[in-house]
Formats: C-alpha cells, sequence, structure tokens
C-alpha cells in the first residue's frame, strides 16, 4: 500500500473509535509528507527540533506539529511560534522554559507530560511521585502560557504483548487519577499519547486517544 492508501485506512480504523493519528515524519522527505497531507492528514510528529523548524519552513502553513522526541530547554525558542502540541514534557524547568517562550510569542502552549512506563531506562518521563510533585508545586500554579492537554507514555520495547498492556493499563489508570485530582473542571485535559506502529493496538485497548505512527503509514526506515 502507498503512503495515502495507509493513511485512509488507519484513518477509517481510528475516526471510529475516536483516536487521534499523529502522522511520525521524521527522518521522511518532504515529498513523503506531502503524500499524506494530501491523502488528507493534517498532524505530524517530529523528534528532532532543528529537522521540525526546516519542515515547518518548507510545507504548507496548516500543518499540525507536535514535537514527539526529548526537547532541550535550549531548543524551546525555535519552535515556540508554532508547534501546536509538545507531547515529551519531563521537568518543571524545561515547563517554565515554554511558558517563557510562548509568553513572547504572545500564545499558549499546549503540552503533554511525558510519564516513565517502560522497564529501560533510556526512556524519558516523570515517575509518579515526580509527576503529582510538579502539579502541586506553587512554581506550576504560576504558569501562564502553556497548558496541560494529559499524558504521554512509551512502552518497554518488547515482544511480551503482557507487559506493554499493563504499563498502559497503569498509564491510563494514573491519567484518570490525575483528571480527579488536578483537572476536574478542565475539558481540555483529554489526551492520553501513547502506542505506536508496533503496539498502537494494545494501546487503544487500553484508553490512549492519540498514536503516533511512523513506519505504518511510511513504511519501514
Amino acid at each position: 500500500m502507498d503512503i495515502a492508501d495507509q493513511i485512509k485506512a488507519i484513518e477509517e480504523e481510528l475516526s471510529r473509535l475516536n483516536v487521534t493519528l499523529i502522522a511520525v515524519s521524521k527522518t521522511k522527505s518532504n515529498e513523503e509528507i506531502l503524500e499524506a497531507y494530501h491523502a488528507g492528514q493534517r498532524a505530524f510528529g517530529e523528534n528532532v527540533v532543528q529537522e521540525l523548524v526546516g519542515k515547518q519552513e518548507a510545507l504548507p502553513k496548516d500543518i499540525e506539529w507536535h514535537l514527539i522526541g526529548h526537547l532541550q530547554s535550549n531548543k524551546v525558542k525555535y519552535i515556540a511560534p508554532f508547534v501546536a502540541l509538545i507531547h515529551s514534557v519531563d521537568s518543571l524547568k524545561l515547563l517554565k522554559e515554554i511558558d517563557k517562550h510562548a509568553k513572547k510569542n504572545n500564545r499558549v502552549i499546549d503540552c503533554l507530560l511525558q510519564i516513565h512506563i517502560a522497564t529501560e531506562d533510556t526512556k524519558f518521563g516523570l515517575d509518579h511521585v515526580e509527576l503529582i510533585e510538579l502539579l502541586r508545586s506553587d512554581e506550576f500554579r504560576q504558569l501562564s502560557n502553556v497548558r496541560i492537554r494529559g499524558l504521554m507514555g512509551i512502552a518497554t520495547n518488547t515482544s511480551n504483548t503482557k507487559e506493554i498492556k499493563e504499563e498502559f493499563r497503569e498509564l491510563k489508570s494514573l491519567f484518570n487519577g490525575i483528571k480527579v485530582s488536578f483537572f476536574t473542571d478542565a475539558e481540555y485535559f483529554d489526551v492520553l499519547s501513547m502506542g505506536m506502529s508496533s503496539d498502537y493496538k494494545i494501546a487503544i485497548e487500553q484508553g490512549s486517544t492519540m498514536v503516533r505512527l511512523g513506519s505504518t503509514i511510511f513504511g519501514s526506515r
């Protein structure tokens, strides 16, 4: 199947389930992205700030760009003018930096807090205690130009589906708890970004509202 056919098939599957598709376009050419774009896809996810900025400048302006990779504080200023959603906020320090640059650009930037759910140490993210501490802190309450839309997590890279399912289930349960405790009246707190090409079906079963698919759409690298 070509890129356009894949987009249409996946969109059909996901729209029935009310799940948003982020097409992961890292390392993909502008031509490949445009193929997905012309098939109706508008939300694209990038890992590297430099690559994201280059593509944003070159491609149609109604594309909604998501930063899904680890973000360093000193790179925030480059994406602050246009980024639609930052999936990978893993510290108060980073959140404060995003808030600062959002202010400078006179906008509110939507963010997800990344939670460490995998067994690998290499994955970034807050643990449960750090998450609660961040949300309870006075410093967090003073931020006026960021909006926490939900949580994001990356499961362990394993063929053990039981393990993946448990990690996603735990994140969904944490999401529900955080919603009740901190965002009861916030209708905008509605995004649970979990699931990639290898495990998105499990993620959806466990309550994901947003999946990040690369190879499923564009083919393997």
